[in-house]
């Protein structure tokens, strides 16, 4: 896992994008880590810096280091639009997603009808994304408001035992 560079199939076909949309997902945790022998490389050699082993500042550190890489690219391709999405929302009742709990509303809008924040829900993409031409795709704080609108026993091919309510 190489925290510094961007993926080979964005560095191999960048120049076939128009929209290029990044996210990480619930993807950086330790779990995944771990269960996929997954090794942090920088600079092409294991990482050394134990801040950086930390999964959070991993995730810092290649956040801001792939949107750097990009906005350097970005005037070889003019026609070439990136933006960072942010993760779409946990909304789990009192526990989390592989403890049991489940996700049953069923009524859109039940939390309100509008955003009332300013600024991301993502501090950490914000602040990477923040005097480039790489723009931010906020889906965090709508999503909220639609919380019933997932993956879930309440789809059209819904089956009892399925609560995804990360997507």
């Amino acid at each position: 896992m190489h925290l510094d560079r961007p993926p080979a199939f964005m560095r191999r076909f960048i120049h076939c994008f128009d929209v290029l949309i990044l996210n990480t997902g619930h993807h950086w945790n330790m779990g995944k880590l771990n269960a996929n022998r997954w090794v942090m490389y920088v600079d092409g050699k294991p990482n050394e810096d134990k801040k950086r082993d930390e999964i959070g500042n991993a995730k810092n550190f290649t956040v801001h280091s792939i949107v750097r890489w990009l906005d350097s690219h970005l005037p070889s391709y003019p026609h070439l639009k990136v933006f960072f999405r942010t993760i779409s929302p946990r909304h789990f009742f009192n526990r989390d997603w592989n403890t049991g709990d489940t996700c049953d509303n069923t009524t859109p809008l039940s939390g309100g009808s509008e955003v009332m924040q300013d600024g991301s829900s993502d501090p950490v993409i914000e602040g990477a994304v923040k005097g480039t031409k790489v723009k931010i795709l906020d889906i965090n704080s709508i999503s909220k408001l639609r919380d019933e609108g997932h993956i879930s026993r309440y789809s059209i091919r819904g089956t009892t035992d399925v609560n995804d309510c990360l997507h």
